[in-house]
């Protein structure tokens, strides 16, 4: 599959963010397309994965930062039928070793693709300065 990655946000196919978003990802579908929009207009930064010829968006991954040092990497995805083809690994290249946070402290929360995470560089916290707050459901 030929494609390539962009992060440019006028790119980004809000419909497609607010389809997989809103029936696939486990870590997403309490939102409302309200807030997808939000975090959208919001991020950091946003890249699209999109396949050639067609320029159809088959993955993304969105980022907040305090554009310093740090940043949270959020919602990345690969539409099922793209899968397999490298989309996921060229998403986060592109996001965390292209960009210009390429030196920052990434942070993620996922249950799924490890694999991809680690070939990137995150590993599970080792040290005791980690502390998290989980999101609380009752107050969505």
């Amino acid at each position: 599959m030929d494609f390539e990655t962009d992060d440019s946000p006028s790119r980004i196919d809000r419909d497609a963010v607010w389809e997989f978003l809103s029936t696939q990802a486990y870590w997403g579908r309490w939102r409302r397309r309200e807030h997808v929009e939000r975090q959208i207009d919001r991020a950091w930064r946003v890249v699209g994965a999109y396949a050639r010829p067609s320029g159809r968006m088959i993955g993304f991954a969105r980022a907040f930062s305090d554009g310093v040092a740090s940043a949270y990497l959020a919602d990345v995805f690969v539409v099922p039928e793209a899968r397999g083809h490298g989309v996921g690994k060229a998403l986060v290249r592109t996001m965390v070793d292209e960009g210009p946070g390429r030196d920052f402290r990434w942070m993620l929360h996922t249950e799924d693709a490890h694999g991809l995470y680690r070939a990137h560089g995150f590993t599970v916290p080792a040290d005791h300065t980690y502390l998290e707050r989980p999101r609380r459901e009752e107050n969505l």
